[in-house]
Order: structure tokens, then C-alpha cells, then sequence
């Protein structure tokens, strides 16, 4: 059928359908809803047993001990107004990328949103783009990559009367096709929208707290029930105090407050970025992003420009002069539907009046890199990559890969295709060599070396001769520009073989795009891929992170994690470092939270241990009340951490984040249990008060806590100084002048000395054990 013969529908057929219902309007948003978000931040195991403490504290009118709670809504809601924030910048970006379908109605071409098909809709698809409805093709030709749908890498051809289907990518070609489902209707519906959206990227640092939520959500209900029956039954304690002491030990197992900052800081760097012209469309992708040790790089639109141009048209043959070659690449670039970078360019330079005919149209495709048409009079034409259409290698065509440039070869053959099994000719005759030119982005040699400075490992993975790869890379200042491979040579088994040791792969089709990524994978990578090309998708879709140009194909942005919609590979570094200083940062006050769960847990246990001595006055009870522990928590959990991760930190991320953590926070934790041990044995000793007791093991509390903080700050500058300065002073105040509430008094002339002295202790020792740890850690980094 010729495209003049199609017939759209008109405007009464379109309100029709629309009043039956049958549109595509399923909803295709893939940003969080207000309700998930509310959910998120609201409905959480942690909020859960605060709540639930905060009930039994309710219960009893301990109001004072219920500040913690204050707290944790205001978490709450800053979580939800933070990330609020960055859907609403998420959704307005999206809007800048979103692609609209050329339809025809009321014999006009008219754009439209997807969604705003209705069934029997005339629609035009080109290579590149998504198909958005199952349909019937009219007219035209065309090679599906149907692989998010049935996990096949192969291209399927589609010509007039086949179907398409929702979900899959025309990888070449042509068509008008005609809506046979819409909506949900769909035969891939589900599986578009999986296309569409990015892959859920695990968090380790969310791995790691969810560990712990788990195992003290396990035992924090036997736990309290025990802790409160020894108070009110053993120790004989009114029930209000019961249920504070009790509440205090099960409030510190939870480390709420990592967990929080966590969040807030990821979403700060969404923000951060956004503005920064970079779409992330998963929060948690800037932390894989942080953790990447490996950039595979797509050639075209990267390190180059994507700006293609035709450099020089070289004649191999006196039968066929310049006139010629431009008429029949005229005429071929006409009857073409081909739109990618390098038909453009040609496209652009040969653009006379067609003077030949032609059918039997093979679009270029990624996979073969070639195309072809029978000319009437010439006969078969063939315009692709000289090394894939003969068995001969042309000076001509190496001396312009020498120089860096794309090369096609034009050429013909009397004889005709298999357009069946797309088996070549066994004669071809090369006519003339096109030598193309794509200028080296400006920056890029800089990047790189900063991204090698920084431990990033770097692969060029590109469709192009490697040859011509390598000679740019070179001009781009890639240090390992002399490795590389011909991957149309090679078997799956050997590439995967070559992966780790090789540099630049070229001519590599899109399913060995995807295998070479995967390989890294398994090799312990954590694997970043840039691209812009439809056939680059395999590849975004499988690496840890994807990251793409606003100017490459829509099917690209639609899967990526991230989009610079600058399409500036410069930017790269800056969002790497982004992800890095967000998880560094983490991990680097993550100690500090960790000490409370410690020493919780295992006063816990020796609380409910105490049961077996077998008298009451040598009963522990929980030593702190919740109101004690949030007030610390202000100026040791609250405002040092929150300040330190927004510090500039672009050092590799280190691994095992959980277990270092624990190992750094262990010795505290020690000490905090230490010093509640010894108070009560050497204060029952000595004759101290309850109120004695209660306000020396708040100032160590303290005390230990900020030696954390202080580690934290190393190395130390004037800025962290204050920063210390600041908190010490905000302890000390609110130990002064909120007593009352604290339920503490002042340190006396018997307290005061045994305080300096514990400190003093715990000082040299937390000095030795912090040396130590940073011996054994750099020892095993070597």
C-alpha cells in the first residue's frame, strides 16, 4: 500500500471511540505517587515501634520522655516535603522528553500524546522509536528489536500485514501502521511499562539498616516485656518508671536516624542534580552511581560530538566519476527512510533530485551495518561498512580509519538478494568509499583523565571499525587506545574471554553490547554504560547504571536511570562524585549512630541477666530515660552528621559498609556499657545518689559520643573546629539549663573527678583502637 492511499480516522471516529472507551489513556507516570511517598516516610517498622513506645509513654503521662517522638514526625515530614520536592522536579523534566506519535486524522498529520491513541488510529513509527500500541503494519518495512518481550536479541523483520507489538523497538526502517489494541488491552502493556521504567537498583546502605530493623524487630517485644516486668515486679518501681526505663533501651536498638539521613541525603543529591540539568529517575541510583569502578563508554555522542558530517566522497572506480557517485547517492538517500546520525549527514550533503527508482528498500541496521535497494538500471546498491560487505580491505577505507573518521562503502552487484534469509551476493563491487567525520567533544580528554585519576576503569563499546575507534580515542586522550578487538571476528566465548583485559570493542552488535556488560558484572563490577543509540538499550538496560544524552533516541531516555539532558559527557564526573559524596559522607558518620544500638542491646541483655543474681538491690535497671538520650542524640546524631554530609568527599566508595561500621562503633559502645557498670557498682560503693549516678552517666554518654564525632571530622580544619565547638557547647548548655527535664543536677566534687578521669582513660584508648583500625584497614586495601 503507498502512503496516499492510507486512510485515518476522522474526528467524529476519534470521539466515538473515545466516548467507547477504547484509547490508550493507561497511565503511563512512572514517578512516585503522593500516597507511596506519604507511605514511605509514614509507615515504616522503625515509626511503627516508635509509635508503638510512644503509646506506652502516652499511657503513663511521661510526657517529657516523649520529645524523641517530636522528632521522629518532624523526620517524617521533612522526608515527605524533601522528596515531594524532587517528584515534582522529576515530573517536570520528564516533561521535556516526553515523545509524541505522528498520526493521521482528517487526512493531516497531526502529534499526539501516546496515550491520546484511540483503536484503528494511522500512526508513523521510525527506527529508534517505541512502538505505543499493538498494531498492523499499512506500509513500509522495518527491523523490530522485540527483546523486551521475548529476551531475544534477534531482529525481526516486519513488512505490510505483520504485526507489532507494544514494548519493542523498531531498530531500522519505516512504517505506517494501524492500532489493533489500546490500553490495557495490550498484548505487552506490562511489559512496556517495565521498558519504561528503570530497573529497582538495590541500596546497600538500606540493605544494611534493614539487617538490623529486622533482627531488633524480632526481639525488641520479648525484650520491653522483660525489661518492664523486672522494673515493676523485681525492682518494685512505679509503672511509669517501668515503662521509661524500658522504653529508653528499646528506642536506642533502633538506628532511626542513619536511616532518615540516608534518605534526605539522596534526595538532596536528586535535587542537586536536577538542577544541574541531569534527570535521575531513581533515587537510589546515585548510590550504585557512587560504587561504579567501571564506565563503558558508547563512541558516538560521548567522546564525539554526534555531529556527523561527510568529509570526503573517494571514487574506486573510473566507471563511476564524482557525478555519478552523488547521483546515485542522491537517489539512494531518497528512497532511504534511514535517520540516524550518519544517513543524516550524508543525507544532508546529497541531496539532489532522485535520478534512479528503487524497491526492494533494506533499511541499515545496527546489527548487519549495512542497507540496500535495487536501482532500475544499476542494480543492487549497497551502502555500509566496507569490512561487513567484502572480503577485500581497501586502502582508501583504512587510511581514513587511520585518521579517526567513519567509513562507508558504496557499492553494487548484478546479482539479487536473498531478502529472506538477508544473505549477500556472492560478487560486489565497491564504487566509492565516503570517509565521515565526527569532531571529538571539547573537554573529553580531561574527563577521562580525571575519571582515571578517581579509579574508574574505562571501555569504548561502539558499533564503529575499531580501527577508527582507537584513532579517536587516541585524539581523546584514552591511555589504553592500542587495545582493541573486531568483535564481528569473534565468538561469545572469546569475547566474554577478552572482557576484562580488552579496551575498545568495535563493531559490536547490540546483543554483544549487553554480553560484554554482563561479563564485567560477574567479574565483581559495578558497571556504568553512557549511550544515545537504540542500540545501545540492550546494554543501558543491563548495566548497574545507565546513563544517556537528551538528544539520542527517546527509547533510551525512557529506560535510563539517568539523563543529562545537556547531553554533555563532561557532566559525567560531577554526577559520579554527587553519588560518591552522598555514600562516603554515610559511611563516614554511620559510627556514630551505631553506638547507641550497641550499648541498647547489650544493657539490655545484662538488665534482664541481673534477674539471676538473685537480689534485688543488685538489679540493673536501663540506666537512661528517652528524653536523656534525644537530647544527646541533637548534638551527636542530629547536626554534626547532617552538617558533614554535605562535605565534598569524591574518594572510591569503600565496600563492606555495615561490618566497618559496627567494627568502628563496637569500641563506644564498649565503653558506654563500661562506664554504666562501673558508675553503679563503684557509686553503690561509695554512697552516691540515684540523681549522682543519673548525671555522671549523662556527661559520658555524652562525652563518648562526641569522640566519634570528632574522628568523624578528621582531618581537622577551622570550619569542623567550630563545627565540634558548636555542639560541645549545645551538650553542655542544655545540660545546664534544662536539668529539670533531663532529670540530672551538676557534677559535684566527687562525680567531677571520676568523670576527667574515665575520660582521660577512654580518650587514649578510643586514640590507640582508632589507630589500629585505620592500620588493619589500609593493610587489607593492599
Amino acid at each position: 500500500m503507498d502512503k496516499k492511499e492510507l486512510q485515518g480516522l476522522t474526528s467524529s471516529d476519534v470521539k466515538e471511540r473515545l466516548a467507547q472507551g477504547l484509547s490508550n489513556n493507561f497511565s503511563t507516570d512512572t514517578s512516585t505517587s503522593t500516597w507511596q511517598i506519604i507511605k514511605r516516610n509514614v509507615f515504616t517498622l522503625f515509626n511503627a515501634l516508635n509509635f508503638a513506645i510512644a503509646l506506652a509513654l502516652a499511657s503513663v503521662q511521661a510526657w517529657s520522655n516523649m520529645v524523641f517522638f517530636a522528632v521522629i514526625c518532624f523526620n517524617a515530614f521533612s522526608g515527605i516535603v524533601t522528596e515531594l520536592r524532587a517528584k515534582h522536579m522529576v515530573d517536570k523534566l520528564n516533561l521535556m522528553t516526553k515523545e509524541k506519535v505522528t498520526v493521521l486524522r482528517d487526512e493531516k498529520e497531526q502529534l499526539i500524546n501516546p496515550e491520546d491513541l484511540v483503536l484503528d488510529d494511522v500512526f508513523e513509527l521510525s527506527a529508534g522509536e517505541q512502538i505505543p500500541s499493538d498494531a498492523l503494519i499499512l506500509t513500509g518495512f522495518a527491523e523490530a528489536n522485540e527483546a523486551m518481550l521475548t529476551g531475544e536479541s534477534d531482529l525481526v523483520k516486519k513488512s505490510e500485514g505483520d504485526q507489532i507489538l507494544s514494548g519493542s523497538f523498531l531498530a531500522s526502517g519505516h512504517v505506517w501502521a494501524k492500532v489493533i489494541h489500546v490500553g490495557a488491552n495490550n498484548y505487552a502493556a506490562k511489559l512496556m511499562m517495565e521498558a519504561k521504567t528503570v530497573k529497582p537498583i538495590n541500596s546497600q546502605i538500606m540493605k544494611s539498616l534493614e539487617k538490623i530493623a529486622g533482627f531488633t524487630g524480632k526481639i525488641i517485644i520479648p525484650f520491653g516485656i522483660a525489661l518492664f516486668l523486672e522494673a515493676l515486679l523485681i525492682k518494685a518501681l512505679p509503672v511509669k518508671d517501668s515503662v521509661v526505663n524500658s522504653s529508653t533501651a528499646l528506642l536506642g536498638m533502633l538506628p532511626k536516624g542513619i536511616a532518615l539521613l540516608t534518605i534526605t541525603s539522596l534526595l538532596t543529591a536528586v535535587i542537586k542534580l536536577g538542577m544541574r540539568k541531569v534527570l535521575v529517575q531513581e533515587m537510589y541510583s546515585v548510590e550504585t552511581l557512587a560504587r561504579v569502578d567501571m564506565l563503558c563508554l558508547d563512541k558516538t555522542g560521548t567522546i564525539t560530538q554526534g555531529k556527523m558530517q561527510v568529509e570526503e566522497v573517494i571514487s574506486l572506480s573510473p566507471e563511476y566519476p564524482e557525478e555519478r557517485i552523488s547521483a546515485i547517492l542522491s537517489s539512494y538517500m531518497a528512497r532511504s527512510d534511514d535517520n540516524n546520525p550518519t544517513s543524516q549527514a550524508i543525507r544532508k550533503k546529497f541531496n539532489q533530485t532522485a535520478s534512479y527508482t528503487a524497491d526492494h528498500i533494506i533499511p541499515f541496521s545496527s546489527d548487519r551495518k549495512w542497507g540496500a535497494m535495487e536501482m532500475a538500471g544499476i542494480g543492487t546498491v549497497f551502502l555500509g561498512a566496507p569490512e561487513m560487505l567484502l572480503n577485500e580491505e581497501l586502502d582508501a577505507a583504512h587510511a581514513a580509519q587511520m585518521r579517526g573518521s567513519r567509513v562507508l562503502t558504496l557499492a553494487l552487484s548484478t546479482e539479487k538478494m536473498d531478502y529472506q534469509n538477508m544473505v549477500l551476493p556472492q560478487q560486489i563491487i565497491p564504487i566509492a568509499v565516503l570517509e565521515i567525520t565526527d569532531p571529538i567533544r571539547d573537554g573529553v580528554e580531561d574527563t577521562l583523565e580525571y575519571l582515571r585519576s578517581q579509579d574508574v576503569q574505562l571501555k569504548i563499546i561502539s558499533g564503529d571499525n575499531p580501527v577508527t575507534v582507537s584513532n579517536i580515542a587516541q585524539k581523546a586522550g584514552f591511555s589504553n587506545y592500542q587495545s582493541y578487538v573486531d568483535c564481528s571476528k569473534v565468538l561469545d566465548e572469546e569475547l566474554v574471554a577478552m572482557a576484562e583485559e580488552t579496551a575498545i570493542f568495535g563493531r559490536v552488535s547490540p546483543h554483544q553490547k549487553r554480553l560484554i556488560i554482563q561479563t564485567l558484572k560477574q567479574a565483581g563490577h559495578t558497571t556504568a554504560m553512557t549511550g544515545d543509540g537504540v542500540n545501545d538499550i540492550l546494554a543501558l538496560r543491563e548495566a548497574d547504571c545507565s546513563i544517556v544524552m537528551a538528544e539520542g533516541d527517546p527509547a533510551t531516555r525512557q529506560i535510563a536511570n539517568l539523563v543529562l539532558l545537556n547531553s554533555d559527557f563532561n557532566d559525567v564526573p560531577e554526577i559520579l562524585f554527587e553519588g560518591r559524596r552522598v555514600v562516603n559522607n554515610i559511611a563516614r558518620i554511620a559510627p556514630i549512630f551505631f553506638i547507641k544500638t550497641i550499648y541498647s542491646f547489650l544493657l539490655a541483655i545484662i538488665c534482664i541477666s541481673s534477674i539471676l543474681l538473685g537480689n534485688p538491690e543488685w538489679l540493673l535497671v536501663f540506666p537512661f530515660i528517652p528524653v536523656q538520650i534525644t537530647m544527646i542524640d541533637q548534638f551527636v546524631e542530629g547536626f554534626p552528621p547532617f552538617v558533614l554530609t554535605f562535605e565534598r568527599n569524591i574518594s572510591p566508595v569503600e565496600p563492606k559498609f555495615l561490618k566497618k561500621s559496627i567494627f568502628k562503633a563496637l569500641p563506644s559502645g564498649l565503653m558506654v556499657v563500661f562506664s554504666v557498670l562501673f558508675v553503679k557498682i563503684f557509686g553503690n560503693i561509695v554512697g552516691w545518689s540515684e540523681l549522682e549516678e543519673s548525671t555522671l552517666l549523662y556527661y559520658l554518654l555524652g562525652s563518648i559520643g562526641f569522640l566519634s564525632v570528632v574522628r568523624a571530622c578528621l582531618p581537622l580544619n577551622p570550619w569542623r573546629i567550630g563545627l565540634i565547638l558548636w555542639s560541645v557547647l549545645g551538650f553542655l548548655g542544655s545540660a545546664i539549663f534544662l536539668q529539670k527535664l533531663l532529670e540530672i543536677a551538676t557534677l559535684t566534687s566527687q562525680t567531677l573527678p571520676v568523670y576527667a578521669l574515665l575520660m582521660v582513660i577512654f580518650t587514649i584508648l578510643f586514640i590507640g583502637i582508632n589507630h589500629w583500625q585505620m592500620t588493619k584497614e589500609k593493610s587489607s586495601l593492599k
